[in-house]
């Protein structure tokens, strides 16, 4: 007789055992966040100020004068985080519903690290034409956009019409977000290893979103040289296969010129930054200049496992919590928004962002050792330090408005 076959839901509602036992599925069930009042509704009094007749008043005056409308609504307390979800975390192209829990993570986080108000904003369209118009008639109603987990080179076009179109913040942050908490720890790595930053010679694996924004403000902050590796070898000058994307990269990095594949580039490296996945071999590492940093921020597996990046470097850092030197883009956003949305700028330069990775950087200037290049997520002083930095900046910069 056949076995008879059992059915793992375990109740009327269609829940099965493993979301019934999984501390990860109670915790979402029904959402990570609400929107709540700020104003009491307690009766008609209330309700005749919150909403009609008293709103129109309001209503009328900004009408008359659009600035008040930073004064009399969220608008600058308020972020939308917008995805397609085609390239959500390690999982890929898995739709816009789907990628709804991390942008509701997202919203929190905004929250919690940086006092920001945040919507999750899931799209479903594909077509850079449909982001781009779709997003900027929803701008008014926000202070800044935080694009998020769209894919490469998509997210390029999208995020440079979308800062021509609006004037308020656009900023993806698996680009610009990664950038900056990658250069504040690459600051304190050398100064730790009493080398300065002009005469470091990086290695990123992965010509993406992240490892294109890198590159850039690497260079921004003078360091030596950078080269990237795409799965074809060294992003070159001589190569006939790149994107346009590739070939602007290919116009400001690899001063020496070097070409062939990322294990040729690491041969005398003092800094590798993987944003691939894949593995590196550990004879390539072992070909890296003494004293070497490495970052390996693929999640969850390291391009170099921690294990072997100690052989070999003085610093270590990945993008996973249970290691020390988490590479982890909470450190930047929070801040970063906060600053930008107090000064109402009406954009994102590259000098705030430069900015904030100082701010960042300094936070652990005075406690650095080779497991502490980076502060914490839950260090309290990160946040208002970079709100600070950025809000300074972008006075500086002439993008603020307040």
């Amino acid at each position: 007789m056949a076995a008879e076959i059992v059915n793992p839901r375990s109740d009327s509602d269609g829940t099965t055992d493993e979301e019934l036992f999984d501390p990860a599925f109670a915790l979402h069930r029904g959402g990570k966040m609400a929107v709540q009042a700020t104003v009491p509704m307690r009766d008609r009094d209330d309700l005749s100020l919150a909403y009609t007749p008293g709103v129109a008043k309001v209503c009328s005056a900004i009408a008359e004068q659009p600035e008040l409308v930073h004064d009399y609504t969220w608008k600058s307390q308020v972020v939308a985080v917008v995805t397609d979800g085609s390239a959500v975390l390690g999982l890929g192209d898995i739709g816009p519903e789907a990628s709804l829990p991390v942008m509701e993570g997202k919203a929190i986080l905004f929250k919690q690290f940086g006092g920001v108000d945040a919507v999750p904003i899931a799209l479903d369209c594909r077509d850079v034409d449909e982001i781009v118009d779709t997003v900027a008639r929803l701008a008014p109603s926000f202070g800044g956009i935080n694009l998020e987990d769209i894919s490469a080179p998509r997210c390029f076009e999208i995020e440079r019409r979308l800062q021509e179109r609006v004037d308020i913040p656009i900023f993806h942050d698996d680009q610009h977000g990664t950038a900056v908490v990658t250069l504040a720890a690459l600051r304190n790595a050398a100064r730790l290893t009493g080398r300065p930053l002009g005469g470091l010679r990086a290695v990123i694996s992965g010509a993406g979103a992240a490892g294109v924004a890198i590159a850039k403000i690497l260079v921004e902050a003078g360091i030596g040289d950078v080269a990237v590796c795409d799965r074809k070898g060294i992003v070159s000058a001589e190569r006939t296969d790149l994107t346009d994307v590739k070939r602007d990269l290919a116009g400001f990095t690899n001063k020496a010129g070097l070409t062939g594949s990322l294990e040729q580039a690491l041969d005398g490296a003092d800094v590798f930054i993987g944003v691939s996945g894949g593995t590196v071999p550990e004879s390539a590492v072992a070909t890296m200049a003494k004293d070497a940093m490495i970052f390996a921020m693929a999640n969850p597996n390291p391009e170099i496992h921690p294990d072997v990046a100690h052989k070999y470097a003085a610093v270590v850092a990945t993008g996973r919590s249970d290691f020390p030197n988490q590479i982890n883009n909470v450190l930047a956003f929070p801040g970063i928004f906060a600053g930008a949305l107090q000064v109402r700028a009406s954009r994102i330069t590259e000098g705030m962002k430069l900015a904030a990775a100082e701010a960042l950087a300094a936070v652990v200037a005075d406690e650095l050792s080779a497991d502490r290049v980076i502060p914490s997520p839950f260090d309290e002083r990160v946040a208002p330090a970079v709100t600070a930095a950025v809000a300074a900046a972008a006075r500086a910069e002439g993008v603020a408005r307040r």
